[in-house]
């Protein structure tokens, strides 16, 4: 089962386990946040939305907040001794998808456990 999911100007076509990036929507780190705007559900019937499909959504665990590469937009008039240089990073959302639900439902699986790092006691090493 797949779904075209519609975020920040852009669509995306997802299936569960998927990572993406998009731009920086709102939601901490490890939350499941649900994306509504579901454009197409498919699988063995596909079902199309006009524009979008009512009580369709998209459950997605948040991964991490971080900024994209840079872009430079650099700007010169010959022989007049002027230049711009400008740069910009975008804002990203890097998101897992996690199921792909329809009819109101509520997502069912919850955020996944972070792996917990071990701490070295220092009267352990001695």
């Amino acid at each position: 089962m797949f779904a075209v999911i519609k975020t920040g100007g852009r669509q995306y076509r997802v299936v569960p386990d998927d990572v993406l990036e998009i731009g920086k929507i709102a939601g901490d780190v490890g939350t499941i946040v649900q994306l509504s705007e579901v454009l197409v559900v498919g699988g063995d019937t596909p079902v199309l939305g006009t524009p979008t499909i009512k009580g369709a959504s998209v459950a997605a665990e948040v991964l991490q907040h971080k900024r994209g590469p840079k872009v430079i937009a650099f700007k010169k008039r010959r022989r007049k001794n002027s230049r711009r240089k400008r740069g910009y990073r975008d804002e990203l959302t890097v998101l897992r998808v996690t199921e792909i639900l329809t009819d109101d439902a509520k997502p069912s699986v919850g955020p996944r456990p972070k792996k917990e790092k071990v701490a070295k006691d220092a009267t352990a090493e001695k």
